[in-house]
């Protein structure tokens, strides 16, 4: 079986897998979306992004390979070590204490639903447990608390009252739980936001405390909450600050990383780029230009102002980008020259059969800028200062 595919359109293909190879995010451009459909469906996976096609409009740099050739490897630099959050902050822990291991504590049947004779009985417990507490005996409001909560478990006030006794037991971790419990039945429960965010800031919690004490204040203003939450807020200030200035940190160093994994995709480009040039014999002023060797000679001397070289890639990247140059007598008429030198039929060569320039249709005509039609084939055997065809733009010879 003969291959379909006539030995021109073969070495085109074969260029654009090479480019494909040396930068798979190529497949991201919308021209290429049935190739990238393609190696998909056979498993394969293409990286995100459209590569930076600079690398491959040739350049000065030499390529880290070249950099290195004959001379001793370099010591790998130390990476930066982002230092521990806490380690630069100078916080005020006086008055923290350590974290309580009080086994969890009863909290009732949250599906009981108490009778009135209940009901009762649990106010007539925590009325005990409130006398218990102003009299400095917290171990017994705690469990005059806790018998009101098995009498009624569905009371936020009871479960909140309790966190604030184990409070004065110095056992926050207790406190935070009985806390979470109240405002899971009330979530407007100021006085559960108010003792969890007293807890927090016994445990050296300060975002939380801020956080908590301030909804408490938002919700009921308590003027020994805004204490509270005077107290804790400095110490919060200073993690915000910090926490802000370590996320810099680590933006700029990814930013720098990625500029890195930028230059050295360049590079290979670039490297590669030249490499293939060599091989088809292309000239090296050509800079790494892809056809390069279906150019005439003293067409390819015009690639030598790194102007033109830029232009013309940057339309091979993307042919809409040609309405950019409409105004550069230099670069039309390069373009000019290009068409009414090939032999092909007026096109730029190498990109198909009949040596258009990609995305301007089949036969190569050269558009208006206008948008109007440039006539019959712009530069096919046409002076190449009179323009493409009637409507073709008027720029003059370089020589």
């Amino acid at each position: 079986m003969e291959c379909p595919i006539n030995p021109t359109e073969l070495r085109q293909l074969q260029t654009l897998i090479s480019y494909c190879e040396l930068a798979p995010g190529l497949l991201n451009l919308p021209e290429l979306s049935f190739l990238k459909k393609f190696v998909e469906s056979l498993g394969g996976k293409v990286p995100e992004g459209v590569p930076d096609l600079s690398g491959m409009m040739g350049g000065k740099k030499k390529s880290s390979a070249e950099d290195t050739a004959g001379t001793e490897p370099k010591k790998e630099e130390p990476k930066e070590v982002e230092s521990d959050p806490e380690s630069e902050l100078e916080l005020n822990n006086e008055g923290c204490v350590e974290p309580d291991s009080e086994p969890n504590q009863p909290m009732g049947d949250a599906s009981k639903e108490p009778t009135e004779e209940e009901f009762d009985q649990a106010n007539d417990f925590r009325s005990q447990a409130a006398a218990a507490y102003g009299e400095g005996k917290y171990d017994e409001a705690v469990k005059l608390f806790t018998d009101a909560i098995q009498l009624n478990p569905k009371s936020a006030l009871y479960y909140a009252k309790r966190g604030q006794a184990y409070l004065k037991l110095q056992k926050p971790n207790a406190c935070i739980r009985d806390c979470d419990r109240a405002l899971e039945i009330n979530p407007d429960s100021a006085t559960a936001y108010k003792f969890r965010g007293r807890a927090n800031r016994l445990l050296g919690h300060w975002e939380e405390a801020v956080k908590d004490l301030r909804q408490a204040c938002k919700l009921d203003f308590d003027e020994e909450a805004d204490e509270w939450l005077k107290e804790v807020t400095p110490n919060a200030k200073k993690i915000e600050q910090h926490n802000q200035k370590q996320a810099r940190r680590r933006e700029e160093r990814e930013f720098r990383e990625r500029q890195e994994r930028v230059r050295k995709a360049q590079e290979a480009n670039r490297k590669a780029a030249e490499e293939g040039s060599s091989a088809t014999g292309a000239r090296p002023g050509a800079g790494g230009m892809p056809y390069a060797k279906g150019i005439p000679e003293e067409m390819l001397k015009l690639f030598d102002d790194p102007e033109v070289r830029d232009a013309i890639m940057d339309m091979f990247s993307n042919p809409s980008n040609i309405s950019k140059y409409a105004n550069n007598p230099k670069i039309m008429s390069v373009l000019m020259k290009m068409y009414s030198n090939n032999p092909g039929g007026g096109g730029f060569p190498g990109f198909n059969t009949s040596g258009g320039f990609p995305g301007f249709g089949d036969g190569g005509d050269f558009p208006n800028f206008d948008g109007s039609d440039g006539g019959a084939g712009a530069g096919a055997g046409a002076d190449a200062k009179a323009g493409a065809g009637s409507g073709g733009a008027h720029v003059d010879d370089l020589d």
